[in-house]
């Protein structure tokens, strides 16, 4: 296999367009794998949390369709799209089930909001995007590029919209070369740390607001993290947050003009039964704002996975106070909200063993203080 396919590498819309190399379609070995993991687990039914490997079955052909997958998320496009999950013929319940036991063979599942929920449901519940803490998982607009909190985003789309909701994603990689080339003055001001809000999600022991730059600087494995709503949010809500300055302000508003370009972003209509994984590190993601249907059960609904995955890349020093352990292959990301449980501590130890993974117990910011 080429050299550069085995690790991250900048892209533009035009390559993913070219090379189709990052999509994969199931077998129909592959499904009948799912079905059959899925029948064992609906017949010996478990908490979610409970569960390991063996309450998810899965035979060799579709174990493996999910570690390729992962691999590919790893290595050059840094994402991958599996097309063909039967979801038209599971139920809701099927899915949430089915998509939590394959998370067993991927990751480690993240806590993702302020309710510490370990699966998400992607549909639009009237929320609100641009307020006070809105998140876009439960609302319908038009999303600004971000990447989640974690090494890998996973989306199982089970219903699609009536029209609208297209997935659009870059490489942060050739964003960074972008500004490189047009203005490599703020190249410097985007390695620096800026402010960032929290939105409601973090431990009550940690602060509102964490610290993190948007591009790593040279000599660390590249790593982007980038969320302006969040950064105007710890601007909005927090006095004690430095300002931006002009600089910074000026290398935010480039970023909004380059992600959406044409040379950047490639968009893509996930279809039912299509299972979107990408690399946070080395990609950005948005979503156009969409129209639902009528009917309750026919309306847009993806569940979403946050992973910290086996493979995972180190990360810079400066990325440990928002991730938590910077160390390749080690259990890290997510938001801790409010009503972390026994059960997911345990879910995240025994998970952790099971894939190799290294795992640091959360130590909330106070205790951290104390020992210091």
């Amino acid at each position: 296999m080429n050299e550069t396919r085995n690790r991250p590498m900048p892209w533009y819309a035009q390559d993913v367009q070219r090379d189709l190399g990052w999509v994969q379609r199931l077998s129909a070995e592959e499904v009948e794998g799912f079905d059959q993991a899925l029948a064992h687990a609906r017949r010996h039914p478990k908490p979610l949390l409970a569960m390991q490997q063996q309450d998810f079955p899965l035979p060799p052909a579709a174990r493996n369709a999910l570690q390729r997958a992962l691999a590919t998320t790893q290595g050059r496009w840094g994402m991958c799209l599996i097309k063909g999950f039967p979801v038209d013929r599971w139920t809701e319940d099927d899915c949430r089930l089915a998509y939590w036991g394959m998370g067993l063979y991927l990751g480690v599942g993240r806590t993702q909001n302020k309710a510490s929920e370990i699966i998400n449901d992607v549909r639009d519940v009237g929320g609100d995007y641009k307020v006070k803490g809105g998140r876009g998982y439960n609302t319908n607009a038009q999303l600004d590029f971000h990447q989640d909190s974690c090494d890998v985003v996973a989306l199982l789309c089970r219903r699609t919209a009536k029209s609208g909701g297209m997935s659009k994603v870059i490489s942060s990689m050739a964003l960074r070369e972008q500004v490189q080339a047009l203005r490599p003055d703020l190249i410097a001001v985007l390695e620096a740390d800026f402010h960032h809000s929290y939105q409601g999600t973090q431990d009550p022991t940690q602060a509102p607001f964490y610290r993190c730059p948007i591009f790593s600087k040279p000599g660390h494995a590249f790593t982007a993290r980038a969320n302006r709503k969040n950064t105007v949010a710890a601007q909005r809500d927090f006095d004690e947050v430095p300002r931006l300055t002009p600089a910074q302000t000026e290398a935010l508003d480039l970023l909004d003009v380059l992600m959406p370009s044409e040379q950047l972003c490639y968009s893509m209509e996930l279809e039912q039964g299509d299972l979107q994984l990408l690399n946070n590190y080395v990609t950005l993601h948005s979503r156009t704002h969409f129209e639902d249907h009528e009917r309750p059960d026919d309306k847009r609904h993806l569940f979403r996975l946050w992973l910290a995955v086996p493979g995972s890349q180190p990360l810079p020093p400066e990325f440990e106070a928002y991730f938590y352990d910077v160390r390749p292959g080690s259990v890290r990301g997510g938001v801790r909200g409010s009503a972390i449980t026994d059960a997911f501590l345990e879910y995240e130890r025994r998970q952790a063993q099971a894939l190799g993974m290294l795992y640091k117990p959360w130590v909330p910011a106070r205790e951290t203080a104390a020992v210091a």
